[in-house]
């Protein structure tokens, strides 16, 4: 009878305070999120995504100033690449399978003329310009194999930083690999990683920000934002102006903050946080900036540029993509998840250009193809995709060029060092010049 007498309460409790606009269990924020009709509730109307060519025969004309080497520590996530390669297949370096490797969004570290990368079991091998291996260091338990731990990695050229989804964050010497400091986090990281000056920064599940010492991996302090139950894989990012490092968390805030003092200077959110399966899915890109503002866009069919100073909105306009933009000069050139090259005005936030840049697919492959990543080169676009092909795209006329198969699965974005460009897949690296 008791048990009986519970759920008849649950049941009033919804119906009264549930649909009820005139109750208080709901906040003012329902009126942008639902919208009433006689029969039924609206939730989230779907925007319509960009789909058609816009001035496609614009041309587009880019400054000759490349930086010939890629920046490991890259505080703003904003590069063009020295890169107009033959694309010839160079070698290949393999390793034991990364499980769920669909799931995540590894990158490579690369040294001087070395990379370094990682394997399913947590191993870590800097191998050379010919592939070959310098060494290869595990310091995970036997327990921990198991789990596939993924990682992520940076350096400052002697230190070699490592944070992991198992709470877990090191540091190695990069010569030679051996272990300096080991420690543990209160919760799994989900970040990428920063360095600045003597310390580093990292995002964990919490939505916590965290500033550790490189030296002993001490932690200085932290900054936490809005927390949800609901953990997305979705890896989160950063970039450091001024002495001030601004950051994203799964459900969509932007905030900055005084790396100097530890303290939130202001939060900007992008999304409703009332229904919590819209944070779950939510796919923020990294954020990019050019030192006056921020640029990101999300799977959510919102691209947004915010002043960095204020916190406030510059514009917002509609583009559907998680991917990475570029920025050169006045242009912020993005790839929409639907596959069209998109080239915005960074300063009005108007749409110069778009190009359908999966043309080159039938409909059935399109339906099921989605662009993982791209970066800009001299004169070329380089896109990868997840059915494991890298389409070239010509940057003056938007148009595809060629379209290269690398594998039949998903591939990383690509990354360029040193002429050479890399793309990872579950069990190898792939160089190509």
């Amino acid at each position: 009878m008791n048990k009986l007498f519970h759920i008849f309460l649950l049941l009033v409790l919804v119906s009264s305070c549930s649909l009820n606009k005139n109750s208080k269990f709901w906040t003012k924020a329902e009126k942008i999120y639902i919208e009433e009709n006689e029969n039924y509730f609206k939730i989230l109307k779907k925007e319509k995504t960009l789909d058609k060519e816009l001035n496609s025969n614009i041309k587009i004309k880019l400054n000759s100033k490349i930086k010939k080497k890629a920046e490991n520590k890259s505080y703003t996530n904003n590069q063009r690449f020295y890169f107009d390669g033959n694309l010839n297949r160079s070698s290949k370096f393999s390793f034991s399978k990364i499980k769920n490797f669909n799931q995540y969004d590894p990158e490579i570290l690369f040294s001087k003329d070395n990379v370094i990368f990682f394997d399913n079991k947590g191993s870590i091998f800097k191998f050379d310009k010919k592939s070959k291996l310098i060494w290869k260091k595990n310091y995970y338990t036997k327990s921990e194999k198991k789990l596939g731990p993924i990682l992520q990695m940076q350096n400052n050229g002697n230190y070699l930083i490592i944070i992991d989804n198992l709470a877990k964050y090191y540091a190695l010497n990069i010569e030679t690999g051996d272990l300096i400091w080991s420690k543990n986090n209160l919760a799994p990281f989900n970040s990428q990683i920063k360095i600045y000056k003597n310390n580093f920064f990292v995002i964990d599940f919490t939505n916590t920000l965290r500033c550790f010492s490189i030296s002993n991996g001490k932690e200085l302090w932290n900054v936490k934002t809005e927390n949800t139950l609901v953990r997305s894989p979705q890896k989160l990012s950063m970039v450091i102006v001024d002495d001030k490092v601004y950051f994203n968390n799964s459900i969509g805030d932007i905030s900055a903050v005084d790396i100097k003092r530890g303290e939130l200077l202001w939060q900007l959110p992008t999304q409703s946080t009332l229904i919590l399966e819209s944070s779950f899915s939510l796919k923020t890109s990294d954020i990019i900036t050019d030192n006056k503002s921020l640029f990101f866009s999300n799977n959510k069919n919102q691209i947004f540029s915010v002043d960095i100073k204020s916190g406030n909105f510059n514009w917002e306009n509609k583009i559907n993509s998680n991917l990475k933009s570029t920025l050169v000069g006045n242009y912020l050139f993005s790839i929409s998840i639907e596959g069209y090259l998109i080239i915005t005005d960074k300063e009005t936030g108007n749409i110069i250009r778009i190009t359908d840049i999966f043309r080159g697919f039938n409909d059935k492959e399109r339906s099921k193809v989605k662009p993982i990543g791209f970066i800009l080169g001299t004169s070329k676009i380089y896109l990868s995709t997840s059915n494991g092909r890298l389409i070239i795209i010509d940057i003056s006329s938007g148009k595809s060029i060629s379209k290269l198969k690398i594998d039949n699965e998903k591939i990383s974005k690509p990354f360029v060092q040193n002429q050479n460009l890399f793309l990872i897949k579950d069990n190898a690296i792939i160089k190509l010049n």
